[in-house]
This record gives C-alpha cells, sequence and structure tokens, in this order.
C-alpha cells in the first residue's frame, strides 16, 4: 500500500524575479520538462527559484551593463527573433529550465528510500548531468562566449 499518491490537476502560476528579466510560467516549464504532477507545485517553486536565483547572480554584470545602456528589461534589448521572442529570452527560459530540471533531479532521490527509488535515481543521475550541462550552455550562449575552449598540448 502506498502512502501517497499524486494526482489531479496541478497549480500553475509566474516566478517574476525582478522587472528586468521575463516571468516563468510554470505550467509551460512543467510541460517542457515533462514533470508530471509527483513533483507538487511548492517543490517545482522551490526549485524554479534556487535556478532564477542562480542565474540572475552569474547574469548581474551583464544585467547593469544592459540597464546601463539604457534598455529597462531583456525585452527591450535588440536581438534576433525567433518566433517573434528575442533569443535572449529563449536562452534565458532555457536556462531556468536546465536549472529547475538539474534541481528536481537531484532531489527525486528524496521520493524513495527503497531499493527501486534508488535504482530509478541512479537512473536519472546522467539527466543531472545533461541539465547542468544545458544551464552552462544557454549561460555561454546567453552571453556569447564559447561553449568549449581546447587546448593543444
Amino acid at each position: 500500500m502506498s502512502a501517497f499518491v499524486a494526482s489531479g490537476p496541478v497549480n500553475g502560476g509566474h516566478i517574476n524575479t525582478d522587472s528586468f528579466w521575463p516571468s516563468i510560467d510554470l505550467e509551460q516549464l512543467r510541460a517542457t520538462l515533462r514533470i508530471d504532477d509527483s513533483v507538487t507545485p511548492a517543490r517545482l517553486e522551490t526549485a524554479v527559484i534556487a535556478a532564477a536565483i542562480n542565474l540572475n547572480r552569474e547574469l548581474k554584470l551583464w544585467k547593469a551593463k544592459q540597464l546601463a545602456a539604457g534598455y529597462a528589461t531583456l525585452t527591450d534589448v535588440p536581438d534576433d527573433k525567433v518566433n517573434d521572442v528575442s533569443v535572449q529570452a529563449h536562452l534565458y527560459r532555457r536556462a531556468i529550465e536546465a536549472g529547475t530540471g538539474a534541481e528536481v533531479c537531484e532531489r527525486y532521490r528524496d521520493y524513495s528510500a527503497t531499493n527501486t527509488g534508488n535504482s530509478k535515481a541512479e537512473e536519472v543521475t546522467p539527466t543531472i548531468d545533461d541539465y547542468r550541462r544545458d544551464l552552462r550552455w544557454a549561460v555561454r550562449d546567453f552571453l556569447g562566449v564559447n561553449r568549449t575552449t581546447v587546448e593543444l598540448i
């Protein structure tokens, strides 16, 4: 007999960090990452906030330069567009999603202390690494920095 089975609709919402960065739609993020309702809204919100704090700290100097140049929001910064949305906004969202995905996967081990849970956690570990890589690539692409530096020895 299980102690708890999550089911039913999951509440959405938005996470706003400050007026410069775009709002993060929790329902869209949940759909993009294929996070089911076993991850509670509170747990997802906590993961998104942690990802946003880390990302916003990493992009703090870039944001300061944009504000000094007179751009009040990320959408004001001139950039190419994909699907009528700036590339920078897509990359920001991708970084938030990757950071959130890694956080949720890392916490998956908390769901079960049984062998089945530990086995599933081991299967998820490469996904955590994939999310971390995607986060790094999104940040580097956002900043216009090469993803990899290779030096011949």
